[in-house]
């Protein structure tokens, strides 16, 4: 009786750790696919220039809207200068709305931006912001991370096939 139960506590464990893996895939996945159905585009912070406030690492979602309606202290993403094309996150000082431009600055920078961002380089306002999962998700839209991903839902399933069998 001994060697059965343990046969049926291994079998459940695989079975088990199967379904938790397949599921951590789906819901990194859905962290990814869900918000875009919303009007949610995610970011990754690459810069420390809103630290504390947005660590490095950390996963970004911005919902596009009307460049009027933002106000001062809202977070914003806005494509860089012709030169830099990057994309930025920093806070609004000034909402310039006769010349259709933002001031802003980064929390960690001691000074504002030298240029006003025009109202034709806003994506939209910050309304998430999760700590050190963008590097996750960043690395699961790579090749490498897709396949990672298919190989972790096979062994997942796997597991499990092998857990209801004991």
């Amino acid at each position: 009786m001994g060697k059965e139960n343990r046969k049926n506590k291994l079998g459940r464990s695989c079975s088990v750790a199967g379904i938790a893996l397949i599921l951590t895939v789906i819901v990194l996945s859905s962290l990814l696919v869900l918000p875009g159905m919303f009007g949610y585009s995610m970011y990754h912070v690459l810069s420390g220039s809103m630290e504390p406030e947005m660590p490095i690492g950390s996963l970004i979602y911005v919902h596009n809207g009307e460049p009027e309606d933002v106000e001062e202290s809202d977070i914003i993403a806005f494509y860089g200068s012709v030169e830099d094309s990057g994309i930025i996150t920093h806070r609004v000082v000034k909402n310039n709305i006769v010349s259709g431009t933002f001031r802003t600055k980064g929390d960690a920078n001691e000074k504002e931006d030298t240029t006003p961002v025009p109202y034709g380089n806003y994506i939209g306002k910050v309304t998430l912001t999760v700590p050190y999962v963008g590097k996750v998700l960043t690395i699961m839209t790579s090749p490498y991370g897709k396949i990672a991903a298919a190989c972790a839902v096979l062994l997942g399933v796997a597991l499990h096939l092998i857990g209801s069998r004991q």
